[in-house]
């Protein structure tokens, strides 16, 4: 165990060698304003500190410098931090990945933007992800009685992690049973489906093997709740009120009520995304009614076989196929170059 003092003077020690990659001499210890003990007194100490295994003498006219021991010391018990340095840095750091996601989200609006003025139809972009999503693992973490932390691992190895509140009277047992029932009913399910599955194939077996399943369902609500809003990304959405097709008032507001719903554009690509080159879906080929007089023409962008987002043109089945699918073949492939050099 060491004294105050000696503490005081493997630290300032450590403290000089980080800064110089110099041995440490008592004296330059002794002006220091903070150690207030005499070279004599500060050299006693050192040796000492030597003999117990935290300092060492690369030379015998020298200075001292820490030894491994003496830096796990510091590390664990004398290490103090500058407090407006770290938050500076912290601050740097949050600002590069801020940037960095504000960069791709914008490339993907610019991306959507371009392709509804180039061909006057509605274009929608979808964000990294949002359709082959799965989940990997799932696990709930007590903090204390009422309290626990749920954690989803999915198959593209993100964390999501959401703080939930144990419902009153359930023991952590049966939250345990929950759990596993979960991970080996719903591994590998895409998150868009997930809470689907959770009501209509899951509660019924919770029902027979887990007390107080129906609030512990409401529980994992609050995780699987997903911000697509935030991964979708339309352009031109009233150009469909510039097509002959659309003049009737009824058929375009149905149109345009699915366009406002992020739950049902995603229902809308399923399938589509990921296939591999262009998809067309013509009229009522699209399996939902509010579209069936138009066509959708899909191609995925990803990198390293990894799918990372989709990007459709919606148009009138009237629509111009040949430019359509051209450009849409470029720019998917020009977003898959463009997103493996950001990813890298």
């Amino acid at each position: 165990m060491l004294t105050e003092r000696q503490r005081q003077i493997l630290s300032a020690i450590v403290d000089d060698y980080i800064r110089s990659a110099e041995p440490v001499g008592s004296r330059s210890i002794s002006k220091r304003g903070n150690v207030g003990f005499s070279p004599a007194t500060i050299r006693n100490e050192m040796s000492d500190l030597e003999e117990m295994g935290f300092l060492e003498q690369p030379h015998t006219s020298a200075g001292r410098i820490p030894s491994h021991k003496g830096y796990r010391y510091y590390v664990d018990h004398l290490m103090t931090y500058a407090a407006n340095q770290e938050f500076q840095e912290v601050d740097l750091i949050k600002r590069f990945f801020a940037d960095k996601m504000q960069e791709m989200e914008r490339i993907i609006q610019q991306v959507a933007m371009i392709l509804s003025n180039l061909t006057s139809y509605t274009s929608i972009v979808m964000g990294p992800e949002m359709l082959s999503t799965t989940m990997k693992h799932l696990q709930i973490v007590p903090l204390n009685e009422r309290t626990a932390v749920a954690i989803i691992v999915t198959n593209t190895g993100q964390v999501e992690n959401k703080t939930v509140t144990i419902p009153e009277g359930i023991p952590m047992s049966e939250i345990e049973k929950f759990v596993n029932i979960l991970n080996a009913r719903l591994q590998n399910v895409p998150l868009l489906h997930f809470k689907s599955k959770l009501y209509s194939e899951i509660a019924a077996e919770m029902s027979s093997y887990v007390s107080g399943y129906e609030e512990l369902l409401g529980m994992i609500d609050v995780v699987t709740n997903r911000d697509e809003d935030e991964r979708i990304f339309l352009g031109g959405t009233t150009n469909m009120l510039t097509q002959p097709e659309f003049k009737d008032v009824d058929k375009v507001k149905s149109i345009l009520d699915l366009l406002g719903e992020a739950p049902r554009i995603i229902q809308l690509f399923e399938g589509a995304a990921g296939a591999g080159g262009i998809q067309v879906r013509i009229g009522s080929e699209n399996k939902m009614e509010a579209v069936n007089d138009c066509s959708l023409i899909t191609a995925s962008y990803s990198i390293d076989g990894q799918l990372l987002g989709t990007i459709g043109i919606l148009g009138p089945t009237r629509m111009d196929y040949a430019r359509v699918i051209q450009l849409l073949d470029y720019l998917s492939k020009d977003m898959t170059k463009l997103m493996g050099r950001w990813y890298k």
